[in-house]
């Protein structure tokens, strides 16, 4: 009988060939993450991670990340060894068309991945978010002997994870806030695509570590299973954040590439593959070979799983005869369940030409929402006073409160952005993250994940465009509405005024399967009187159409989103008075109304109806789509200037006279070809 260090190498060794078969047979990936970090997923893996195969979602689980997702292999391995629905078949199919073992991990693809990760850094920033929602929903239903939410968020991160500046911003922040149960450790190979670390990345980070209050080890073999489960036991007893610095060998086992450049991203090749399994004692065939006994130790782990999961449901009955109101909140909470009236009394806001800024009606909006929604929670990147987002009442989130749920991220946009996600993704939470729009450039590849893996982030933008005035073009977006409009699955809303920005929250909250930026001014904007135009409730449908003037069918159409529908209102009253029939469309969301079935598109923007002018204070790109080939797009396709933002409009042509002078002569033209 094999003795119990035989297995363990046996076992370890299952995780680094079946990585680099899969790498091989795809002819495409990388093996050197996977066969140099094998003994650190193992150890995280069979003597600390909490998981059950059979219920991926357990809230109680430890969460385990895999950061740096180049290395996807390794996690594929781990998942289809410990039982999860990964059959072996889908090792074989790595990155392969129709596959659940993409070349990055995807969440929602592939049972048992807790995060989309490949691009560096977010995995890390997604496990600081877990970190929070985890320690929220332990203060608010945690209860003397009944600790529901008690579990550890685990992760391996790389050179190239610790390089990104996302990483060093969502660490500090957890320093900060003192996030016991993050447990990372790091793949110190020292290696990346260019060669050695040497060559850029030479200053200490376990120093740096320390620096931001996190509690640091170091394990001098990644091979060492005992001296890394020492260090994770230790970690797991520190009050504060852990990184365990373990040096490794990228490529661990090959003759030629160990420690080099060449096995991090490019497949072995047969020989050198084959050298590295005489070297570690693994059969050269068949490939993707795994000892039954290997086999059965692993799932034996997903069968202590299900133990560990039956004896927490056991806890949880016993908590809901304890405290059946708390039982019943958290459960409708992880649910992603609405309570019934969360969208009643809101605020209402009359007819006023002076108006409100959107950003204002906004945080008139959340508080509203907050009062009946508690899992709303978030905050803004050093920008709360600016950016409305404080939840009045509610403390703010620190070490010493993980009741709060209002955030101070620090001037950390991208870092906010991936800790929202991980706090998105972890549930029983509905996070969001505030900014200046323009700032939605630092934080664009955190909202991009939020797309691609559908996490319901909210995510909060104001001082929407050149009304930013004085502050200047450095402060003023023009492509950014283009720039977010151009994500799959974001959706993006850009209300007209105070009673529209109550719809827009509430569409953000409705919204489950992904993401939603919501774009408010600075300036304040008119309240359009509702009891002449149509309600803004239509905001839920995308685009809607507001009014129709003049005594016959239209025969043009002003459209608009934000701030610049009250210029059309007034260019489209011009027009009327000179005896035109003009249709007025607000225009909040081309996503929302892309939505929409063709017959109530239709009926907003009729085909007959091909004189249309759009109005927006950014790029014009991407408007003609809906205003046609024959159609006008006054947009801003410049920088805008510093100047007072009523100069800035004036001299950029967004006036109501300068629009209804537009649409005159877009009429005199149609009259003249017909």
């Amino acid at each position: 009988m094999p003795d119990e260090q035989d297995l363990q190498t046996r076992a370890i060794n299952a995780l680094r060939f079946l990585s680099a078969d899969g790498v091989q047979k795809a002819n495409s990936g990388h093996p050197g993450l996977p066969m140099g970090a094998a003994a650190m997923a193992y150890t995280i893996w069979t003597r600390h991670l909490r998981f059950n195969p059979k219920n991926p979602r357990w809230i109680n689980r430890d969460r385990f990340i895999l950061s740096g997702g180049h290395g996807s292999m390794l996690l594929y391995s781990l998942l289809f060894l410990t039982g999860y629905d990964l059959p072996l078949d889908e090792l074989k199919n790595f990155r392969q068309w129709g596959s659940r073992t993409p070349g990055h991990p995807e969440y929602g693809l592939t049972p048992g991945v807790e995060v989309t990760t490949g691009p560096l850094g977010q995995g890390f920033g997604n496990g600081v978010g877990m970190a929070i929602a985890s320690a929220h929903l332990a203060a608010e239903f945690n209860r003397p002997g009944f600790d529901l939410i008690d579990h550890n968020i685990y992760a391996i991160v790389t050179d190239g994870d610790l390089m990104e500046g996302v990483a060093s911003e969502a660490a500090s922040l957890a320093g900060h806030l003192r996030l016991g149960r993050l447990i990372y450790l790091y793949d110190d190979n020292r290696i990346s695509i260019d060669g050695s670390t040497e060559i850029t990345f030479t200053e200490d980070r376990a120093a740096r570590f320390e620096a931001y209050g996190w509690h640091v080890q170091r394990v001098a073999d990644g091979n060492d299973v005992q001296a890394l489960d020492a260090a994770i036991t230790a970690a797991k007893a520190d009050p504060r954040p852990s990184i365990i610095v373990c040096r490794t060998h990228i490529g661990y086992g090959l003759p030629t590439r160990q420690d080099t450049a060449k096995a991090h991203g490019e497949p072995p090749g047969e020989e050198e593959l084959a050298g590295a399994k005489r070297a570690l004692g693994w059969p050269l065939e068949p490939s993707f070979y795994v000892p039954q006994d290997v086999l059965e130790f692993y799932r034996k782990l997903g069968s202590r799983g299900e133990r560990l999961e039956s004896e927490w449901q056991e806890r949880l009955r016993a908590y809901r005869s304890a405290y059946p109101d708390q039982a019943a909140e958290l459960e409708r909470r992880l649910r992603g369940e609405l309570p019934v009236g969360w969208d009643e009394n809101m605020p209402t806001y009359p007819a006023d030409p002076k108006g409100v800024a959107t950003r204002n009606a906004s945080g008139k909006a959340l508080n509203a929402l907050a009062a009946r929604l508690p899992e709303l929670m978030g905050g803004s990147a050093d920008l709360e006073p600016s950016n409305k987002t404080w939840i009045s009442g509610a403390p703010a989130f620190q070490a010493d409160s993980h009741l709060g749920r209002n955030f101070h991220f620090g001037v950390r946009e991208h870092g906010m952005g991936a800790v929202v996600n991980g706090m998105a993704v972890y549930g029983g939470v509905r996070p969001y993250g505030a900014t200046f729009l323009v700032f939605s450039d630092y934080m664009r590849p955190a909202i991009r994940l939020s797309a691609l893996s559908h996490y319901p982030s909210i995510w909060v933008f104001t001082h929407d465009s050149i009304g930013v005035g004085e502050d200047g073009p450095t402060h003023q977006p023009v492509e950014h509405l283009a720039a977010l409009r151009a994500i799959p699955n974001l959706v993006v809303i850009r209300p007209a005024d105070a009673n529209e920005t109550n719809e827009a929250w509430k569409a953000a909250i409705a919204r489950q399967d992904g993401p939603t930026a919501l774009i408010f001014t600075r300036q304040n904007v008119p309240t359009l009187d509702r009891s002449i135009f149509a309600p803004a409730s239509g905001l839920q449908r995308g685009a809607y159409v507001l009014a129709d003037l003049g005594d016959g069918a239209p025969e043009i159409i002003l459209m608009a989103s934000g701030s610049e529908l009250s210029l059309a209102v007034q260019a489209a009253e011009i027009l009327a008075a000179e005896g035109e029939n003009v249709r007025l469309v607000s225009f909040p969301s081309w996503e929302l109304f892309e939505a929409q079935d063709v017959a109530y598109r239709q009926s907003v923007l009729p085909p007959a109806v091909r004189t249309r002018i759009a109005i927006e204070a950014g790029v014009s790109q991407g408007w003609h789509r809906w205003v046609g080939d024959s159609g006008i797009v006054l947009g801003v396709d410049r920088f805008g200037a510093s100047a007072p933002y009523q100069v800035i409009y004036r001299e950029y042509g967004l006036t109501a006279a300068r629009i209804a002078e537009r649409a005159c002569l877009a009429l005199a033209a149609l009259r003249a070809s017909a």
